[in-house]
């Protein structure tokens, strides 16, 4: 939260360069990361961005924290007003546009309802409050007749949410997945590079900060959930149903697991995927098993992706940072010229282009987001043993429980911890997930089982 209000003005400078048209105006609530890398990308790049938005772009207002610290940010501001007080910021007489990057589902909601209210459009990256509560934000916006945009939302630098809108209009989206979440990325290559468990690397990523001091966003996938959920209701026209995803981290993993993925010819990637079924759409984050040579399983660090596959446009795929103040500056910029482009007219602004790619006419209220039972994926199973020919037991038993074993053989040496009994490695073909959890429940009781029975899915993601 900010404290008590308390405005001052900036000396200024040279503004921007005069267009025929009078220049929109940006309020900004958050001079953090994001704030700074789009303040210093609007400054650096402000003749570019007016000849491609047809006017200029100006920041006229911002509401911080520290103001200090925000005079020293915007050191070179024509006249900006500094406040303490967001909703000042929200319904401020000067500002056509609401650039929100402070985050939060609480307070922002307010701001962002405000500035609606006042008939603002909204630019924002904050894709916890849309998750949460958009169909409220983007109802009132629908009322109001303005715009929200929230490319910086979705993996920053990526413009997939214009891809889906826009480029992608044509198709009929069957499935989208992707790296959405650049933190468990990075952890997952340096368990994967260097053999390291899942602690160390996640020590690493806060050292170098890619992961905060409560990392759980990150690495129990509510973070990828909240732009997974994002990405379903533009590819499916859905309402966002955030609530109803199937959420899984990588928290649990263990590099024993990482290590068997090498030796079958895989990686393991946290994933975010949206799938559309005949009977209703997969809404799922979770780490799984993708083929060493697949193009996702290449993506390595901090770096995000996504693929898309449409009927007529068939898998395309997009790459970028996924994090960072100026790659998400690009996304919140982009946006921004969006909305300076805008016929005057709140009817022409929101007939453009839909908050969730469409109409809310034509938005499908009953779409159902299938439970977790109910889907079918292929399945990797690590089945400690205490002895290695148990190994055609433990396939007889899987077998007898209903589950296609597509391919099984035991850890090699390699894989294997020299003090660690013998684990029988299992790749099932496509089975409902319900199934597999009897399997596994049922397998951690069968006498030739050591311990404990690891499943993670197997994605193939064809294309």
């Amino acid at each position: 939260m900010f404290n008590e209000p308390h405005l001052r003005s900036l000396p200024g400078s040279a503004a921007a360069p005069a267009t025929a048209m009078r220049p929109l105006r940006v309020g900004m609530i958050g001079i953090g990361t994001v704030g700074g890398g789009t303040w210093a990308v609007l400054q650096r790049n402000q003749t570019l961005i007016a000849a491609r938005a047809g006017r200029g772009i100006e920041i006229v207002a911002v509401a911080a924290r520290n103001l200090e610290r925000a005079a020293a940010v915007l050191q070179d501001a024509p006249g900006v007003e500094l406040t303490r007080d967001p909703l000042r910021v929200a319904t401020h007489p000067e500002v056509d546009v609401l650039v929100e990057v402070a985050g939060g589902t609480g307070p922002a909601l307010e701001w962002v309802l405000a500035a609606i209210a006042h008939g603002k459009h909204v630019v924002t990256a904050n894709k916890a409050l849309l998750a949460v509560h958009g169909q409220t934000v983007f109802a009132a916006a629908q009322r109001q007749g303005v715009a929200v945009a929230y490319e910086g939302a979705v993996a920053v630098s990526l413009p997939i949410i214009k891809a889906l809108r826009e480029g992608l209009t044509a198709n009929r989206i069957e499935w989208v997945a992707g790296i959405i979440n650049g933190t468990s990325n990075f952890i997952l290559t340096r368990m994967r590079e260097d053999g390291v468990d899942f602690a160390a690397a996640l020590a690493e990523a806060q050292a170098l900060g890619y992961a905060e001091a409560d990392p759980a966003f990150d690495v129990d996938g509510v973070d990828a959930a909240h732009k997974a959920s994002l990405l379903a209701a533009n590819a499916f026209g859905m309402p966002v149903r955030f609530d109803q995803a199937q959420v899984e981290g990588i928290r649990t993993l263990q590099a024993l697991d990482v290590e068997c993925a090498r030796q079958l010819g895989f990686r393991v990637k946290l994933l975010g995927i949206a799938r559309r079924q005949a009977e209703g759409v997969e809404l799922r984050v979770h780490p799984a098993f993708v083929p060493a040579q697949h193009l996702l399983a290449q993506v390595d660090g901090s770096m995000n992706a996504v693929m898309v596959k449409g009927d007529a446009s068939g898998v395309t795929m997009y790459y970028g940072a996924g994090a960072g103040a100026e790659p998400t500056a690009s996304a919140v910029i982009a946006d921004l010229v969006d909305v300076a482009r805008l016929p005057a007219g709140t009817v022409a602004a929101q007939q453009r282009v839909p908050h969730l790619g469409f109409h809310p006419h034509a938005v499908d209220e009953q779409l159902a987001v299938l439970p977790r039972a109910a889907v079918h994926t292929r399945h990797y199973l690590r089945v400690p043993v205490h002895q290695a020919p148990q190994i055609e037991a433990v396939g007889a038993w899987l077998t007898a429980q209903q589950v296609p074993v597509q391919r099984m053989e035991l850890a090699n040496e390699k894989t294997l911890p020299a003090c660690g009994t013998p684990q029988v490695l299992v790749l099932t073909d496509a089975v409902r997930q319900a199934t597999v959890d009897l399997a596994v429940h049922a397998l951690a009781a069968h006498p030739a089982v050591a311990g404990p029975v690891v499943a993670l899915r197997v994605e193939m993601l064809e294309g």
